[in-house]
């Protein structure tokens, strides 16, 4: 039986730095995997020293895109879409302001646009995002609020009716970082006698816990490697030397070698906590 998955994201970037290793591995066993990234990453940094020249900052958008094709290639996706809106920019920032921002897309203008896209493709599973309690980019937070709309608008034949026949998503998780992969990855680099990169993150927990989350843990051993490639793939977006590969991928592969998902909605019984596609 074939099988489909559809990923949404904010940014070029984002799909290389959530779940990117789960997505490798069910391409490789054969689902047929969808990215739809909202908009072209316009307002984003260049974070790579070497990438911060003037002619870079002057093509970012073609840039990144270019990279995002480059990252979807290595990840394994079978379909790039892009919904055509531009970068919000983080909160209380000029781009807020940009009429073709996504923060200021009329909601279920881009609602239909993802409707139409998961009726026509009619996915066993979709990723979303969480409510990012701590990272509240405006395109982040949107792309939270249209998944769940989503959830339900694409199985209502009264909503959208010119958009494709109604389909009932069977499940929506989010990637998420949890508390438990944090401290365990923390832990390991002390031991290890390295310094680690998520010592203000433990600041940042203050007693924080996943008890109140509905978790599956995606065992990404055989894709580690790739997620790191994809990510690598964002030069202006990664600084090679930077936060996202300072934990070696052995200490990743020996102590946490797993990617975590928020179940956010579901249809079916997901009675394992080792697969997307549970209960379908």
């Amino acid at each position: 039986m074939s099988r489909t998955l559809v990923a949404l994201h904010a940014h070029p970037d984002d799909e290389s730095s959530k779940g990117a290793g789960t997505v490798a591995r069910y391409a490789d066993e054969g689902v047929r995997c969808v990215l739809v990234t909202a908009t072209g990453g316009e307002a984003g940094d260049i974070l790579n020293p070497a990438m911060n020249r003037p002619e870079v900052a002057e093509n970012l958008a073609e840039i990144r895109a270019q990279e995002l094709a480059a990252a979807a290639e290595i990840i394994g996706y079978d379909e790039v879409i892009m919904l055509g809106y531009r970068d919000s920019g983080m909160p209380d920032t000029e781009p807020n302001a940009h009429p073709e921002a996504f923060v200021n897309a009329p909601f279920d203008e881009a609602l239909e646009r993802v409707v139409t896209i998961v009726r026509r493709e009619r996915p066993e599973v979709v990723l979303g995002y969480d409510e990012h309690v701590r990272y509240p980019h405006p395109d982040h937070v949107r792309i939270h609020d249209l998944s769940l709309a989503a959830f339900e608008a694409a199985a209502d034949p009264e909503r959208f009716p010119e958009s494709g026949e109604p389909w009932e998503i069977p499940s929506l998780f989010a990637p998420v970082f949890t508390v438990r992969r944090i401290e365990t990855l923390h832990t390991a680099m002390l031991g290890l006698g390295h310094e680690s990169p998520f010592e203000q993150w433990i600041e940042r927990l203050d007693g924080a816990t996943d008890t109140d989350k509905n978790l599956v843990h995606i065992d990404v051993t055989a894709t580690l490697g790739r997620a790191r490639e994809a990510l690598r793939a964002h030069r202006t977006q990664v600084d090679p030397d930077g936060f996202w590969f300072q934990v070696p991928l052995d200490v990743v592969a020996a102590h946490y070698p797993f990617e975590d998902f928020e179940l956010m909605q579901s249809r079916v019984d997901v009675a394992s906590t080792d697969d997307l596609f549970s209960g379908i």
